[in-house]
């Protein structure tokens, strides 16, 4: 039996694909509701073979057994199911639910009843990085791919039924990104930090010493002009963008890419007196007054910050509050 671990719940659908094109049947679990202390949020998913393999997890061990048990007989039968199960408080914490709580689990048999084309047109969006969300309507049957509306939705990172409590919407959105130019002493904290926080951090610095494996070890780290670097990684609307070097022949060429893109955000380290400057030298570029808005400098919430770990908790802090919908 195949288990995949928390970091890669992501490939799920990837997975399911791959089993049903070699034959071994897939059938795709999804918690669509939960109430109390459910071990897994909404959009959570679980892949079951037509022999019980299974990867991800609906509820961290809770009701996986039960859970593949229907899947099979779902699969064999080429139905849908929508399960729901609960757990009292007072059994609550054997089966790993702290306080008690249900959850609803949607079965989807691969082919039957969601067609193969709508999962390979997901798991292609997903592979070019394209925030997407998958809708279901789990009375009516209908499904398909979005990829515009629900706004909120694919800022918070938020599956769940819409108003009419029969369609669901799952949100697959691309993996978050934080691209730090400057292998600096506050990189050096805020990169493992941001790999807590759920980011795959890229550092950006052409001076090979300070990108060095003994600073950064398992990071990946560009030795690369930041301005080129980033056109090659490309950009998108899940990337954060935080310049750290302090130097204007570093930050401004990367800069000037970044106000072209669609990056979430994008923060600069500097003082207000070194940031007027900045301000001034783009001004005199062609850049306009609202481009130059979008610059989130100084870097960081102002939390009275002052040691370069300090820094690097209020940059990361407000790289979050921008993600969720702050200003």
């Amino acid at each position: 039996m195949t288990v995949f671990t928390e970091n890669n719940f992501d490939l799920i659908p990837e997975t399911a694909l791959a089993w049903h094109k070699r034959g071994k049947g897939a059938i795709l679990a999804t918690v669509v509701e939960t109430w109390g202390s459910a071990p897994r949020r909404i959009g959570g998913q679980l892949v079951v073979s037509s022999s019980g393999e299974m990867a991800g997890s609906v509820s961290g061990g809770c009701v996986e057994a039960a859970v593949v048990f229907e899947a099979i007989d779902a699969l064999e039968g080429g139905i849908a199911k929508l399960l729901e199960y609960g757990v009292s408080d007072g059994d609550a914490f054997a089966v790993g639910l702290a306080c008690g709580g249900k959850i609803k689990i949607l079965l989807e048999p691969v082919g039957n009843v969601l067609p193969v084309e709508i999962l390979e047109e997901l798991v292609q969006a997903r592979a070019t990085r394209r925030p997407v969300a998958y809708s279901v309507n789990v009375k009516a049957g209908s499904r398909g791919i979005l990829y515009t509306g629900h706004k909120a939705r694919m800022r918070m990172d938020r599956s769940g039924f819409e108003q009419d409590n029969e369609t669901f919407i799952a949100v697959h959105n691309p993996p978050l990104r934080m691209i730090v130019i400057g292998a600096v002493h506050i990189a050096q904290t805020l990169v493992p930090m941001a790999r807590l926080a759920g980011f795959d951090p890229i550092i950006i610095d052409p001076r090979e010493s300070f990108g060095s494996e003994q600073r950064f070890p398992q990071e990946t780290v560009v030795n690369d002009w930041p301005d080129e670097a980033l056109a090659a990684l490309g950009d998108d609307s899940r990337t954060a963008l935080v310049l750290l070097t302090h130097d204007p022949k570093l930050d401004d060429p990367a800069l000037q890419f970044a106000l072209g893109s669609k990056y979430f955000y994008i923060g600069a380290l500097g003082s207000k007196r070194t940031h007027g400057q900045r301000i001034q030298r783009f001004l005199k570029r062609g850049i306009s007054q609202e481009q130059i808005n979008c610059i989130n400098a100084p870097v960081g919430l102002d939390i009275g910050s002052s040691t370069p770990a300090e820094i690097a908790v209020s940059i990361l802090a407000q790289v979050i509050h921008i993600l969720r919908g702050g200003q």
